[in-house]
C-alpha cells in the first residue's frame, strides 16, 4: 500500500499539495479514476479516487475513512542534537519507522550544536511515516535549554528517565519502565551530560538508567531507547 500525506483533508473532495501531487501524477503516473490512500497524520486513513490528475494540485474524492486507535503508551525522547545534522536526521527517520510519539531537542552545557532546523526533521518524519504506513505524525519540539525543559509542569505526567555513561548504573531502562506507561527519557550530547545537569535531573525526579554495557553514540542511544520501550509494549 502507498500512503500519501495531506495536512488538512476536506470531505467529500480534497486537494493534494504540490509535492504530493507531483509524486502521484508525474512519478507514479496515476490517472483519473485511480484509487489511493491518504492520511492527515492525526490517526485517520482515508480512501479516495483521483478526480483530476493535476501535477500541482490533484483533486481527490474521499470515498471512505477508518480511524485508528492511539497506542496504549507514549514515548517522548528528549535528546541533544549531534554535531552532524545527518546523524540526527538518520536517527529521526529510524525512530519514526519503529514508532515514537514526541521529540524534544535539548541545548545542554556540553552540546556541540545548539540549534537544528526542524523543517528538515519534519520532512524526514513525514516521509518515514508514509514509508512505514503510520497514520499519526509524531510531535516535534524546537531546541530548548536543558534547565528550562526540566522546569515544565507537564513533565509530571511522565515516568522520567535519564541515560548517561556510568559504569555504576544499578538499573537498566527495562528494569524500571513498566508496560503501558507515558515515558520521557533524556539523552545527552556527544560529550554526555554535565554532572550538574545529571544532579538537576535527579532532583526533578528523573531515574538514572543504563541502555546496556556498550558506550553508545548519541543517535544510537536515542534509537536504542525507543526500540526498548517499543519491545516492552509489544
Amino acid at each position: 500500500m502507498q500512503l500519501f500525506f495531506q495536512e488538512n483533508i476536506t470531505e467529500p473532495i480534497t486537494h493534494l499539495n504540490e509535492e504530493e501531487s507531483k509524486h502521484l501524477i508525474r512519478v507514479l503516473r496515476k490517472q483519473q479514476g485511480d484509487q489511493l490512500n491518504l492520511t492527515d497524520g492525526k490517526g485517520t486513513l482515508y480512501q479516495g479516487v483521483i478526480l483530476e490528475s493535476h501535477p500541482k494540485k490533484a483533486s481527490i474524492q474521499i470515498t471512505g475513512k477508518t480511524e485508528v486507535e492511539k497506542d496504549g503508551f507514549h514515548i517522548h525522547l528528549a535528546i541533544a542534537p549531534t554535531k552532524s545534522p545527518d546523524r540526527m536526521e538518520w536517527m529521526v527517520e529510524k525512530i519514526t519507522e519503529i514508532g515514537f510519539h514526541e521529540l524534544t531537542l535539548l541545548d545542554c552545557k556540553n552540546s556541540e550544536r545548539t540549534h537544528l532546523k526542524t523543517d528538515r526533521l519534519e520532512k524526514k518524519i513525514i516521509s518515514a511515516c508514509k514509508q512505514s504506513l503510520k497514520l499519526r505524525i509524531p510531535e516535534l519540539h524546537p531546541t530548548i535549554k536543558f534547565s528550562s525543559f526540566l522546569s515544565s509542569p507537564k513533565l509530571e505526567e511522565y515516568y522520567k528517565f535519564i541515560a548517561y555513561v556510568d559504569e555504576n548504573h544499578r538499573n537498566h531502562l527495562l528494569d524500571l519502565a513498566k508496560p503501558g506507561g507515558k515515558y520521557l527519557i533524556l539523552i545527552g550530547p556527544e560529550g554526555d551530560f554535565d554532572p550538574t545537569e545529571i544532579k538537576e535531573a535527579k532532583n526533578m525526579g528523573f531515574q538514572p538508567v543504563s541502555l546496556g554495557k556498550s558506550r553508545l553514540r548519541t543517535e544510537t542511544a536515542g534509537l536504542a531507547a525507543v526500540q526498548m520501550l517499543q519491545v516492552l509494549n509489544r
